[in-house]
């Protein structure tokens, strides 16, 4: 990941670590075993609790006008080692602050969720500490391992960063998978469709050119040519969402969907290239109920009469916005039949096909 993408997580480690500042100097205020006692803050403590208080302000104040680079990555770990020696060295015992704050510098070292920051700073940090018990109790001290824990909570740090750093690798790969499909269902279904009828009505031109129609063939390419404006629209609609890009009211409103409910009785027979025709006028005709008819409910009836096959698509949506046009689709699923379609639309809008099952 760029740097950049880690700056809200930068800033919310220097905004803990401002907590840290103030949370440490409450502690040690109110700590009775400190060495002037309950509600007592030595010169030393205060000093450099406050010189980390504005080391932290400091450190916030840059990251949130600049992006975090690698530098500023690096004196920041360093600062942290730093004032968590010098914590370490003013209030050394039983009660020492000290371990928190190396514990957060090597917690701020793994936001990136990457070992050998982890490993270092953990390194780091048991030898200062075990410098800081050097010089002032021994190395015999019963602090020793203090260090040993410190270590121990290094590992469990730097092991759970990489389990996550997994886990997330795992999880993104399996959105990935999952938004792969839903794209391939959508152009499957959707425009994968729209082209296949493309194809059927441009056959259905040829045919009527060959029998001297130009005017039919000219009407025929007309509602094709609006039929392909309008699947451009919504293929263009659809990939300005996936860029994420936002939509201008009207197009949103032109988008937006609505999820009907819907009502189907079928009962026919015949072949199945007639079967699979039928299926997919049904299919159409809800999705143009739910994508620009806004319906709430969609009622399909399939039955056979004296030959043919009578579908009934009808929806209590808004209606067709312009009476000349058809839904193309399903139109050059019926002209390569030779069936025959009407249109009813008043408010609402029923579609009457007839098919004829030979």
């Amino acid at each position: 990941m760029k740097l950049l993408e880690f700056r809200d997580l930068d800033l919310s480690i220097a905004r803990a670590r401002i907590a840290l500042s103030l949370i440490a100097m409450l502690s040690l205020y109110i700590d009775p075993s400190t060495a002037g006692g309950l509600f007592h803050l030595n010169v030393y403590a205060l000093t450099t609790l406050l010189c980390h208080l504005a080391y932290s302000v400091g450190m916030y104040l840059a990251l949130s006008r600049s992006f975090a680079d690698g530098n500023l990555q690096v004196l920041s770990i360093s600062l942290d080692l730093f004032f968590a020696t010098a914590v370490a060295f003013i209030t050394e015992g039983q009660t020492s602050a000290s371990y928190v704050f190396f514990v957060f510098a090597i917690v701020a070292a793994g936001n990136r969720a990457k070992s050998r920051p982890i490993v270092t700073v953990t390194f780091l940090s048991v030898a200062l500490y075990l410098l800081v018990i050097f010089l002032t109790k021994g190395l015999t001290s019963v602090y020793d391992m203090r260090a040993v824990y410190l270590a121990i909570a290094g590992y469990l740090i730097g092991f759970f960063s990489e389990q996550r750093a997994l886990f997330e690798a795992q999880l993104r790969e399996l959105e990935t998978r999952a938004e792969r499909q839903s794209i391939a269902r959508s152009l499957h279904d959707g425009y994968v469709q729209a082209l296949a009828g493309v194809n059927l009505r441009l056959e259905t031109c040829r045919a009527l050119l060959k029998r001297d129609r130009p005017q039919d063939a000219l009407l025929e390419i007309t509602d094709l040519q609006t039929g392909v404006a309008r699947e451009y629209d919504a293929v263009r609609i659809y990939l300005r969402s996936l860029a994420g890009i936002e939509q201008s009211p009207a197009v949103e409103l032109a988008a937006r969907a609505s999820d009907p409910g819907f009502e189907v009785r079928a009962a026919f027979s015949g072949r199945s290239l007639l079967g699979e025709h039928i299926l997919q006028i049904m299919l159409e005709g809800l999705r143009n109920a739910r994508s620009h008819g806004l319906a709430n409910l969609v009622r399909i009836d399939v039955h056979e009469a004296d030959d043919k096959v009578s579908i009934t698509i009808e929806d209590d949506g808004v209606g067709l916005s312009d009476s000349s046009s058809r839904p193309w689709a399903i139109a050059s699923r019926v002209a390569e039949l030779a069936g025959h379609m009407s249109i009813h639309s008043d408010g609402s809008t029923r579609l009457q096909i007839e098919l004829p099952n030979s």
